[in-house]
C-alpha cells in the first residue's frame, strides 16, 4: 500500500509570504497594474512581506529601479513591504547607487550577526 503526499505545495505554511514573479521587461503602463497587484495581496492575505522574485527582468536599468520604488510604496500604504528574490548583483549595485535599499532573500538583516562568523582570535588569547 502506498500513500502520496498531502495536496498542494508542501512547503507553504501559514507563514510563508506570498510570492510575485516578475519576468520579462515591465513597461510603463504595466507598474500600475504591478503595484495595484501587490496592494491587492496584501490586503486580501494580510500579509507583510511580498517576496518579489526578480530574477527574470532582464538587465537592470532605471525602469526597474523606478518599478521597485514604486512596488515597495504602494506596500507601505498598504501596510506592508516587499522583499527581492534572485535580484542581479548589477541590479544592486544601481539600487544602492540611487540610495534604495531592499530587503533581500538570504541576506543577513543589519544587527544580526552572520552564521558560521566568528570572532577573530589575537595569539595569547585564553581558550573560552
Amino acid at each position: 500500500m502506498s500513500c502520496g503526499p498531502p495536496p498542494g505545495l508542501p512547503i507553504v505554511d501559514a507563514t510563508t509570504p506570498p510570492v510575485l514573479v516578475l519576468a520579462g521587461p515591465v513597461t510603463r503602463e504595466e507598474v500600475t497594474r504591478v503595484c495595484d497587484g501587490v496592494r491587492a495581496l496584501i490586503a486580501a492575505t494580510g500579509a507583510g512581506v511580498v517576496v518579489c522574485d526578480v530574477g527574470g527582468l532582464g538587465p537592470p536599468g532605471l525602469g526597474i529601479v523606478e518599478l521597485l520604488a514604486r512596488l515597495q510604496l504602494g506596500a507601505r500604504r498598504a501596510g506592508g513591504r516587499i522583499r527581492l528574490r534572485d535580484p542581479d548583483p548589477g541590479l544592486h549595485a544601481l539600487l544602492d547607487l540611487v540610495g534604495l535599499r531592499f530587503e533581500v532573500e538570504g541576506e543577513v538583516e543589519e544587527g544580526e550577526p552572520a552564521l558560521g562568523v566568528e570572532e577573530a582570535v589575537e595569539p595569547g588569547d585564553a581558550a573560552v
